[in-house]
């Protein structure tokens, strides 16, 4: 079987991520988009199921060899090389038109993202890193520019986001939101993709959210550490695994785990 290096498959990822922005983009604000409710009463879309589609097509067609763990569509074959999609992060910012959405597609290696890809076209910005390559972004008709978290050491100077209360009210963890809402300069409920790509840029410091599948982490977890980031679950657990995601510009980490983990 080939080998393919990390840049290999960031340059993959990136081209899946352009047929895929055409798709979705174009469904963006339709009249005539289609909507339906799933099994756990989440919202879908043909513009979701047409862009997972056309990711898989890509990867079968590149690396027939490789796994495939998308939203949509669920696993395809058992390879340690796992292609990670959420075709459309933030579907409910989509179908009421709010441009706050995107494409995220990761490779996992033994379950480790080794490179992620985040497409926001209707924010015309995407951002993109592969292990040892450090994170980058572009926006629309500009050149490629590197990323750096921010250099913020302490919580009373920090701006968090941490999606939405009720997120945290589901889980218990209430009262532990409050609790790091009150020990920051500000904090907003930003939610889905955005709110750490902006922590990679380093506009945020602090990301922390619940409910959440390795398809809705997995293509982050590279850039935010190749921006010199620390990303976690709750518990302190690296990867997408743990269904819950606490990022930070890696200086307030220990500080925030210490609020945050109470399990």
């Amino acid at each position: 079987m080939t080998e393919y290096t990390p840049s290999d498959d960031l340059a993959l990822a990136l081209s899946l991520a352009h047929s895929a922005d055409l798709i979705s983009f174009d469904r963006f604000t339709a009249a005539n988009l289609d909507i339906s409710l799933k099994a756990d009463n989440t919202h879908v879309t043909d513009a979701d199921t047409a862009t997972e589609r056309s990711i898989r097509s890509g990867i079968d067609k590149a690396r027939p060899h490789d796994s495939i763990l998308g939203e949509e569509f669920g696993v395809q074959g058992d390879s340690s090389r796992q292609w990670i999609i959420d075709p459309i992060d933030g579907t409910a910012n989509f179908l009421r038109g709010v441009p706050i959405w995107g494409t995220l597609i990761s490779l996992a290696i033994d379950g480790v993202p080794i490179v992620g890809v985040v497409s926001a076209p209707a924010l015309r910005k995407r951002w993109w890193a592969a292990t040892g390559e450090g994170a980058w972004a572009q926006e629309h008709g500009a050149d490629p520019h590197r990323i750096h978290v921010s250099t913020v050491a302490t919580l009373d100077q920090a701006n968090i986001s941490y999606n939405s209360l009720r997120g945290w009210d589901e889980v218990g963890e209430l009262d532990t939101v409050i609790t790091l809402n009150r020990a920051v300069w500000r904090s907003r409920a930003i939610g889905d993709m955005w709110s750490f790509m902006l922590l990679a840029e380093g506009g945020i410091d602090l990301v922390a959210e619940y409910d959440l599948k390795p398809y809705d982490m997995a293509a982050l977890i590279p850039i935010v550490e190749e921006a010199g980031g620390t990303f976690t679950s709750m518990e302190g657990v690296p990867g997408p695994w743990g269904g819950s995601a606490l990022a930070t510009n890696g200086l307030l980490h220990e500080t925030a785990l210490s609020i945050v983990k109470t399990r």
